[in-house]
């Protein structure tokens, strides 16, 4: 979730404030009917069956159909999943209860408005994203809008500040010739948060105080959690592949030089630094290093690093290379033939083709017999 400061026109600020009104007050009517309901009873209404409800009320309320109805019927959609979570067992959620006036003040947009075509940048450090009825708004371009943005959701703090949050897919760990893809477990929202909160608490206890000592232990067990969720992970995840694939082809990438800092010197300062650090803990959090070894260990033999060279920028369909066809970090589109697939499933087909013939080599006997024969793990 990437968050951005919006800055609305008085015109669109009124807009704004009308969708807020709208999603917690269609929000709130279905709190109620759930909060009637008891066992015994009728089934409460559904999504769909409190859609046909909104539309009713929209025909009969004219204050409700001037509002926007795709952010109305997204509000029932997000209480939907709500109640989903809520009684998952496997999900510790809480029930959604109401919302409050100056507490809660958003709402999401889903669907057309959530494409990437529906922002665009303006300027160097201006943004703009289109919101029903209120037009393209202006919002400070601070970072990169992740690809694949599937939705993006408008807050309005107890400040009176506007912020826009885009939501994206997180880009996979690895990528199989399969065409699956494997993804790392990351903290949790509420733990992530938390660690947020006791780093700046952090920063403002004294060196020495039993106050920073209390904040750096509870800092190293969240640490320590996340630490011990993403070895399950590689375990798990490397014990699968070992036992379904019998050749394991993967990127023989240079994991030391991929994460070396960008500081500099005194004399020669390096620049972006704190990009380059960001991307380097995503880089050491996104095992890596711990999947190959765990693979190398639970399949000997099996296991062959390739080269990564071009590979990204081969069409597995027609082979015809071009720095172009990689539109971006998750789409790949030949200019030769048109073909378009995920680009890092796009990687892993061309090292499956071009090491086909070297699979199960030298294997032997102790080949086993009911394993898929080959496989490529793109690391991305």
């Amino acid at each position: 979730m990437s968050r951005y400061r919006l800055y609305p026109t008085p015109a669109q600020e009124a807009v704004l404030r009308e969708h807020c009104a709208h999603a917690r007050y269609v929000w709130n009517l279905a709190v109620e009917q759930h909060a009637h309901w008891r066992p015994g009873r009728a089934a409460a209404p559904g999504y769909l069956a409190q859609c046909r409800q909104l539309t009713a009320a929209r025909n009969e309320y004219p204050w409700l159909a001037s509002g926007s109805q795709t952010v109305q019927q997204q509000a029932l959609r997000d209480y939907a999943r709500a109640m989903t979570a809520f009684f998952d067992p496997a999900n510790p959620a809480r029930r959604p209860g109401w919302r409050k006036a100056g507490r809660h003040e958003g709402f999401r947009i889903t669907g057309r408005c959530g494409r990437q075509w529906e922002v665009r940048r303006v300027s160097r450090h201006a943004g703009q994203v289109r919101v029903p009825k209120a037009g393209w708004v202006r919002f400070r371009w601070s970072r990169a809008v992740p690809d694949g943005v599937k939705s993006f959701r408008v807050t309005r703090d107890r400040a009176g500040r506007w912020h826009v949050a885009f939501a994206a897919i997180p880009a996979p760990v690895a990528a199989l010739s399969t065409g699956e893809m494997l993804r790392v477990p990351a903290l949790p929202g509420h733990q992530h948060k938390r660690l947020r909160r006791l780093e700046r608490k952090l920063a403002r206890a004294r060196r020495g105080s039993n106050r920073r000592a209390r904040v750096k232990h509870a800092i190293a067990r969240l640490r320590a959690r996340d630490a011990d969720r993403r070895k399950d992970w590689c375990e798990k995840a490397s014990t699968d592949i070992a036992r379904r694939f019998d050749m394991i082809c993967v990127e023989d990438l240079k994991i030391t030089n991929m994460t070396r800092s960008a500081r500099g010197t005194a004399a020669a300062p390096g620049r972006s630094v704190a990009a380059k650090a960001a991307l380097n803990r995503g880089i050491h959090r996104s095992g890596w290093g711990m999947l190959v070894r765990r693979l190398e260990d639970k399949a000997p033999g099996r296991v062959e690093r390739v080269s990564p060279a071009f590979t990204s920028q081969r069409c597995s369909a027609c082979g015809h290379v071009a720095a172009e066809s990689r539109e971006s970090q998750a789409l790949f589109r030949c200019v030769a033939c048109n073909y378009a697939c995920n680009a890092d499933v796009n990687a892993a087909k061309n090292i499956a083709a071009g090491h086909a013939v070297t699979a199960r080599g030298g294997l032997g006997d102790a080949r086993p017999v009911n394993r898929e024969p080959q496989l490529l793990l793109q690391l991305t």
